[in-house]
């Protein structure tokens, strides 16, 4: 994920009709509703002195079920329903309006820009969802006017950009519909599941923490513009998270995770299979607790499929997110690489939302349409270590004119390109245990007592700004050390760190065990629901640095399920 720390050519023409239209379900009252009043807005805002060229409402209906036990009780169990409305409304033309960035923005610019939510009627009542629309299209008409002025004045006093591209791109309109998702969860039964499942953790006094929480969702968004596009999908998504932490001796922290994903009620793993993942996790644990500390090292190390898909989301993913290479502030890693190498030849790299399923293993980060309207569709970002193309909302940049179905956001924040599904192929691939030996001739000729093996990650952290140095944290949960004989011991206590263009020239090999990682991830859009794939990798040499840790001892007392009888 990239947190909130991590800190858009010339004018495009209209594209001309194109049309996808999915199954016909019923006529849906509530988008006939937005559409007629986004028409009824522009016409009443056509003769104002500064008219809007751009319109669109994104309304989301989401029903979420949570359900959370630990240790064996029930925490909460909830059922909510929330709608929300996203506004995009533009003045100015395609190629400057009122979204163009504001450099040297001060705090008092970026707080007037959020606006914030509108509330709307969570009832299917079609006049008082336009009641919500236009008191919703009068507010941001009213700012959308105002920063404008801003922005004129703005691209006055400072120096001209490097990058001259439009503000906004055109695309065509597209009319698709799928029918409201089906959606059912047996609450009571996932409440009883939950408690048998965080039971065991109860009985060892290392674990301070220890949790499951189900999520089931279904999501409706509908969409509509002032180019013509109506669009509703609907997809149902449930998900389970199993968390716990020990503390070891010194105060060191140590979480394990275990998440499962699916688009079907059923998709889950049983009971048993869940059972013997919880007890996995406690022998884990207790192995860590013992486990030694790792120093700060520099060497050759493996990276599991897992651990590979997370360092490239993380590490690569967001410096081909389209409107970095625009931004001033950014480091545009990548701007002036296009077609030149980046990545060694063996490797190539997509983004495809078009992709519900890879292997065994479905896909978090698919969609049919993103939240621009524009559909979604394969994106070639390296083919054989060259770079390619990039991943791009509406935002265009030099070189890139369109839209190719990345302009994401979660609701309440303004759309960007953002990552979906990032696979990562190998041409040449090895078995792991080639790979290991890899590792181990390394190792030697490197003249270095151990290497490591990186089995599992939670997540991390990356910078993409120029004022602060271009780095990255990546967070391991389980590693090994690797001796020049081929023994392997469990350790404790490292961040992996480092610089992109650096890490990226030191990996040397692939193996053919693929694994998923599916998550969540947050950046200037907001949170948005993320998958990459990747094998695992062999990289000449990384770095690690100690993982930071608490200063509380651990518990005196041990858990009552933990004492004897417990009394």
């Amino acid at each position: 994920m990239r947190v909130t720390v991590r800190i858009w050519l010339a004018l495009c023409l209209f594209c001309g009709n194109h049309l996808l239209v999915a199954q016909q379900p019923p006529a849906d009252p509530i988008l006939q509703a937005m559409s007629q009043e986004l028409t009824r807005s522009m016409q009443n805002l056509k003769t104002a002195p500064v008219p809007p060229y751009f319109l669109s409402y994104e309304l989301t209906d989401n029903r979420a079920i949570n359900v959370s036990a630990a240790f064996g009780a029930l925490v909460s169990s909830s059922d909510r329903r929330t709608r929300v409305l996203d506004v995009d409304l533009r003045v100015g033309d395609y190629k400057l309006d009122n979204s163009h960035a504001l450099r040297q923005q001060t705090m008092s610019d970026t707080f007037q820009d959020f606006l914030g939510s509108p509330l709307v009627p969570l009832e299917d009542d079609p006049l008082g969802v336009r009641v919500a629309l236009w008191q919703a299209t009068e507010q941001r008409y009213r700012r959308a006017v105002e920063r404008l002025q801003q922005v004129q004045a703005n691209v006055q006093v400072k120096v001209a950009p490097e990058d001259t591209s439009a503000d906004f791109s055109a695309e065509a309109p597209h009319l698709y519909s799928e029918p409201i998702a089906n959606f059912s969860l047996d609450t009571k039964a996932w409440e009883t599941r939950l408690r048998n499942l965080t039971t065991p953790f109860a009985q060892h006094a290392e674990i301070l923490e220890a949790n499951a929480q189900l999520g089931a969702e279904v999501e409706t968004r509908r969409y509509v513009n002032s180019e013509g596009s109506q669009i509703r999908m609907s997809t149902p998504f449930y998900r389970l998270i199993l968390t716990a932490t020990a503390k070891a001796d010194d105060g060191m922290e140590l979480p394990l995770y275990q998440t499962y994903t699916s688009f079907h009620s059923d998709g889950l793993p049983d009971d048993a299979t869940l059972s013997a993942d919880v007890d996995k996790m406690i022998r884990t644990l207790l192995a860590l607790v013992k486990a030694p500390i790792t120093d700060p090292y520099t060497g050759p190390a493996i990276l599991s499929g897992r651990a590979s898909a997370v360092f490239f989301h993380e590490i690569f993913g967001h410096r081909v997110e389209g409107q970095r290479q625009k931004n001033e502030d950014d480091a545009q890693t990548f701007k002036k690489k296009v077609n030149q190498a980046v990545l060694p030849d063996f490797l190539s790299v997509y983004s495809d939302p078009t992709l519900r399923r890879l292997g065994h293993s479905e896909l978090v980060g698919s969609y049919a349409f993103d939240d621009e309207g524009v559909p979604a569709r394969k994106v070639t970002v390296v083919e054989n270590g060259i770079l390619k193309e990039f991943l791009m909302s509406r935002t265009p940049i030099a070189g890139f004119d369109h839209s190719n179905g990345h302009g994401r956001h979660q609701q309440g924040y303004a759309a960007a390109a953002r990552q979906s599904n990032l696979i990562v192929e190998s041409s040449r691939s090895v078995s792991r245990e080639e790979l290991k030996k890899r590792l181990l001739a390394e190792i030697k000729a490197e003249n270095k007592p151990y290497g490591l093996f990186f089995d599992d990650i939670e997540g991390g952290f990356t910078f993409t700004q120029r004022v602060i140095p271009n780095a990255f944290n990546v967070r391991p949960t389980i590693v090994y050390r690797v001796y020049p004989d081929g023994r392997q011991e469990l350790v404790r206590g490292v961040d992996l760190i480092g610089t992109p263009l650096t890490s990226f020239s030191k990996i040397v090999a692939a193996d053919d065990d693929v694994e998923v990682f599916n998550g969540v991830c947050g950046a200037e859009s907001g949170w948005v629901p993320v998958s990459a794939s990747a094998p695992g990798l062999l990289v000449s040499q990384i770095e690690v640095q100690r993982k930071e840790k608490s200063q509380e001892r651990a518990p005196l007392l041990p858990p009552p399920a933990a004492s004897a009888g417990g009394k």
